[in-house]
């Protein structure tokens, strides 16, 4: 379970025909559109006012303050549609909802200019920015409260130097062409909007852009939001489907959908047998901690799905996740169970060691050592520390051991990044948070998108299949960290950055790093997995270097 979020980008200059525009910040936007419903002569408010009101508001108290303020008042029945579309995704079956329309035809000229300002805008989302460093990959069921996240242009996008012009088989756009009056060729691009709305949970964006990516449409803008009660609405405006008829567009979204097996659904997942023996295993244990005996102290993190909080079991501090009882569902308990069964395995010098856990419903909680010493991500990034050559190996061997330890033991971390590295009150580096870590002899190919962007391999943000080596790019992105204390892709949103690493980007690399730490960091983020190397012949290298600079 992941305990920070970070919003991803805010799209900026929305275009003038899609669903939302921005200009009405302060004062209530409902009841603008209540009126222009009533002039508009809408059936449902004329027939009901005061019910066709209590509906409308109760629309808006689910969604954050920016859905209103995004709302084009030019089209103010899109508000009763989102709201239908909210109603019918309530539907495990039905889930996920989706509508296709066609908005408008865009002019583009050879020289790339159109009247609009193409592939500069990926999507806005309603996240709370908990901690403005980090993202979280857990469900954004609160990502709308409280937010006032303003838009904010993403022509990253083209520095990156996406493929934004060819499908998904590969081949070139059809768009209609025409002579100008000025005598220029210019393209007609349809634009098409499609809106989304499901059960909210980790990574939803993600899977629905690579979905849209997919059968070739390229994203100009998104806008985001969770309600209140756990559900998204997702509109996404699109170009790439080459004519305005929607009837293929749609055939294509409802087979793309069904190609997802379900991921996109909210519903729970159909576990393995070895998922399923997980909560078999968990029913007794020496490790099961009696509730009463804990005391919790003040708060340290907190996510959709849990808190972390500072505490006391039999006079020993400790650190105690709690999962939050209004989330739990069968998916959150068998990762709950996961976690659980890791942990109670492991035993290192460089692995937070694991307490105990409360497995008794509804209130279940994983007891680990407290480290005083917080996250490396806190100790580079607070107070910019930069490191040492010889503090920087020693971080890094510790890290490695802790990996090379787990890798030995079938275990994949798929989440290693400096925010889940924690120090003790010597400095010693442990590897902690295994909230999404699973055995890689566990049944099943993995090919789920896992972990937090920035640091994430090009396979899993591919949905390639994959094996420890993701664990190897990751580290590979901390020791890039370590070298620079710099947030990695800084300038990127995660989206951006994780779109970018797909098509070979990386962290810039410092001028004025040892040569070997910059060498075996290369080696490390290679794109092709079998090329990097493992942790122990990653500890060997930086222990010998540390020897070299000592001996100095």
């Amino acid at each position: 379970m992941e305990f920070f979020v970070e919003g991803v980008g805010e799209s900026s200059s929305p275009m003038k025909s899609s669903s939302f525009v921005g200009g009405f910040v302060g004062f209530d936007i409902r009841n603008e559109v209540y009126n222009k419903l009533i002039d508009n002569g809408n059936e449902e408010a004329l027939s009901n006012p005061e019910d066709f009101r209590d509906q409308l508001d109760a629309h808006f108290n689910r969604l954050p303050a920016r859905y209103g303020s995004d709302v084009n008042m030019d089209r103010v029945e899109d508000v009763l549609l989102h709201q239908k579309l909210l109603a019918q995704a309530k539907d495990q079956d039905n889930r996920p909802v989706f509508n296709v329309r066609f908005v408008e035809n865009v002019q583009i000229r050879p020289d790339g200019i159109d009247d609009l300002q193409p592939y500069t805008v990926v999507p806005s989302t309603s996240r709370p920015c908990v901690n403005p460093e980090l993202e979280g990959d857990m469900p954004s069921n609160q990502r709308n409260l409280n937010n006032e996240i303003d838009f904010e242009s993403c022509s990253k996008l083209e520095d990156l130097n996406l493929d934004v012009g060819k499908n998904a088989e590969g081949t070139e756009r059809l768009h209609v062409m025409e002579k100008s009056c000025g005598g220029q060729e210019v393209h007609h691009v349809p634009i098409h909007e499609i809106i989304f709305s499901t059960i909210d949970k980790p990574k939803l964006l993600s899977q629905l852009s690579a979905l849209l990516s997919d059968i070739g449409l390229n994203i100009r803008e998104a806008h985001v939001f969770s309600t209140t009660d756990g559900f998204s609405l997702d509109v996404f405006v699109v170009d790439g489907w080459p004519i305005e008829d929607t009837d293929g567009l749609h055939e294509a979204v409802e087979e793309a959908v069904a190609r997802s097996e379900g991921s996109l659904s909210g519903s729970s997942p159909s576990h393995s047998i070895v998922e399923k023996a997980l909560a078999t295993q968990l029913k007794s244990g020496d490790w099961e901690i009696d509730g009463r005996l804990l005391t919790i102290g003040e708060k340290i993190a907190s996510g959709s799905c849990g808190d972390l909080y500072h505490g006391s079991y039999l006079g020993t501090d400790v650190a105690v996740k709690i999962l939050k009882s209004e989330h739990l569902n069968e998916a959150l308990q068998v990762e709950f169970a996961q976690e659980v069964l890791i942990l109670r395995k492991v035993r290192h010098r460089n692995v937070v060691r694991f307490i105990g856990a409360c497995t008794k419903l509804p209130q279940l909680c994983i007891v680990t050592e407290y480290m005083p010493g917080g996250s490396l991500y806190d100790y580079l990034h607070k107070d910019h520390t930069v490191l040492d050559l010889p503090l920087l190996l020693k971080f890094a061997i510790d890290v490695c051991y802790g990996m090379e330890y787990l890798h030995q033991n079938d275990i994949i971390h798929r989440d290693l990044k400096t925010a889940n590295l924690l120090m003790d009150t010597e400095n010693v580096v442990k590897v902690a948070d295994f909230g999404v870590a699973r055995f890689q002899s566990q049944g099943g190919e993995m090919t789920a998108e896992t972990g937090t962007y920035r640091w994430m391999a090009p396979e899993v943000i591919n949905h390639l299949p994959y094996d420890q080596k993701v664990d190897v790019f990751s580290f590979a992105i901390v020791l890039w960290e370590l070298t620079t204390a710099k947030v990695p892709y800084d300038t990127l949103t995660p989206l951006q950055a994780a779109l970018g690493v797909r098509e070979g980007l990386r962290p810039d690399l410092p001028n004025n790093a040892n040569p070997r730490i910059l060498d075996l960091m290369q080696r490390c983020w290679e794109a092709k997995p079998n090329n990097r190397p493992s942790f122990s012949e990653i500890r060997v290298e930086l222990e010998e270097l540390l020897h070299e600079v000592q001996d100095k």
